[in-house]
């Protein structure tokens, strides 16, 4: 069986494991919808944007870039967990290729976070956000979203691969959290100490989050530095960097994988 076909049969393996138990998803879905009405009606008010404009339309681009990030551990602990409890091995077992698995579990994480961008789109249109940019610009925005998901899925693989137990997800979270957080999705950079403002500024979710911004023509909060003109190079740029580094690492933790 080619290695497409395969990743394929275990991409419907996993959508047919969410449509059993769909709560994983849906609370993940909730938490973001949570996370975005409290910064954007509970916190909001309280927050400006430099260069002007509102903040709802400044938070939303932000937030689709950071629900990208979250959920990632669930990537991670499905793989740990299939390998801990050898349905890794039966697969390996098989006549697939080596990257049928990964792709399968990746290609169901694409499916979801497609879906999940939808919902959180339509959410927001709903509470006032807009899309001012054009419609290419707007599908060029949605694209880089998806990038970026599809890059961090790989580093959940390899953490899942590389750590079979528990510890699979407590790593993820030590990487996704901060990259979430000290980043421009819920606040511009321009707004921190400086020292702080420039780590976000390099942060690939910040490239992600700005790029989005100016392509859904939604207030940026830049008026200077690397995001506010190579936004969307820097949002093409590190997500190619993630997997080029990720895939193969993920690759190999699967051929070196043991029961």
């Amino acid at each position: 069986m080619s290695t497409l076909r395969a990743g394929w049969v275990i991409t419907q393996r996993d959508l047919a494991h969410w449509v059993r138990q769909p709560w994983a998803p849906i609370f993940g879905l909730l938490f973001t919808v949570m996370l975005l009405l409290i910064f954007g009606f509970l916190f909001g008010g309280a927050i400006s944007v430099p260069g002007g404009g509102d903040y709802i339309e400044f938070l939303l681009p932000g937030m689709l870039a950071l629900s990208m990030m979250f959920g990632v551990e669930t990537t991670a602990t499905a793989m740990a967990a299939d390998a801990r409890r050898g349905i890794t091995d039966r697969f390996r077992s098989l006549p697939i290729g080596s990257a049928s698995v990964s792709l399968g579990r990746v290609g169901a994480d694409m499916v979801n976070s497609a879906a999940e961008l939808l919902v959180l789109i339509v959410g927001g249109l709903l509470i006032g956000w807009r899309i001012t940019g054009g419609p290419a610009s707007a599908a060029l925005a949605v694209l880089l979203l998806l990038l970026l998901r599809f890059a961090v899925l790989w580093i959940g693989i390899f953490v899942g691969l590389s750590f079979r137990g528990e510890g699979a997800t407590m790593a993820v979270q030590v990487l996704v959290w901060p990259i979430g957080f000290l980043s421009t999705a819920i606040v511009s950079a321009e707004t921190m100490p400086g020292w702080l403002g420039a780590i976000a500024s390099w942060n690939p979710l910040s490239a992600t989050a700005s790029a989005t911004r100016q392509l859904f023509g939604n207030p940026t909060g830049i008026t200077d530095g690397p995001l506010a003109d190579g936004a969307v190079w820097l949002a093409l740029g590190w997500p190619v960097l993630l997997i080029a580094v990720f895939l193969p690492l993920s690759a190999r933790a699967y051929r070196k994988l043991r029961a």
